[in-house]
């Protein structure tokens, strides 16, 4: 059963069709957790924004590390980098400001750069660490919401214009 294990895990971590398939249907599981909950609370970026995220920079980790062993060249983290700063710009995307103090979004932007940040794990084979940061982000977006307005007191704004 040992010996089993071991060969499921050797498998796993290398760069072949089964672990490939893994990867991706994992990154799919993974964004669509936390999709689910941004899904539930009824924000802008959803289940399927989520799953493609987190597909796609498992897709691009993946890829990066398939050059490397091909090619002999490159950087597998090279492109993983630029999936980082790029997510950005949808991230940015999903942040509005309205009656010009308010911001929203930002919660949602942030899970999209960790999905982002999680497919990348998942892509390169860091299965634990994928697994454990999608249970962690589902964690803090369902339930530390309800503790934050319980231990922040409501924030009040007032305008006051005036005509002369």
């Amino acid at each position: 059963m040992q010996d089993m294990i071991q060969e499921v895990c050797a498998v796993l971590k290398g760069l072949n069709t089964v672990s490939v398939l893994f990867r991706i249907l994992l990154a799919v599981l993974c964004g669509g957790i936390i999709g689910i909950e941004r899904g539930r609370a009824h924000q802008p970026a959803g289940m399927r924004t989520y799953m493609l995220v987190c597909l796609g920079a498992t897709l691009v980790m993946t890829t990066g590390e398939y050059m490397y062993n091909t090619f002999g060249e490159g950087d597998p983290s090279r492109l993983g980098a630029q999936v980082i700063s790029g997510i950005g710009f949808l991230g940015a995307g999903s942040i509005i400001i309205s009656e010009k103090t308010k911001v929203r979004g930002l919660t949602t932007a942030a899970g999209l750069w960790t999905a982002a940040s999680i497919g990348l794990a998942l892509g390169i084979g860091f299965y634990s660490a994928g697994f454990i940061a999608t249970v962690t982000v589902y964690l803090i977006l369902a339930f530390f919401k309800k503790m934050e307005y319980g231990i922040l007191p409501e924030t009040v704004c007032y305008g006051l214009y005036i005509e002369v």
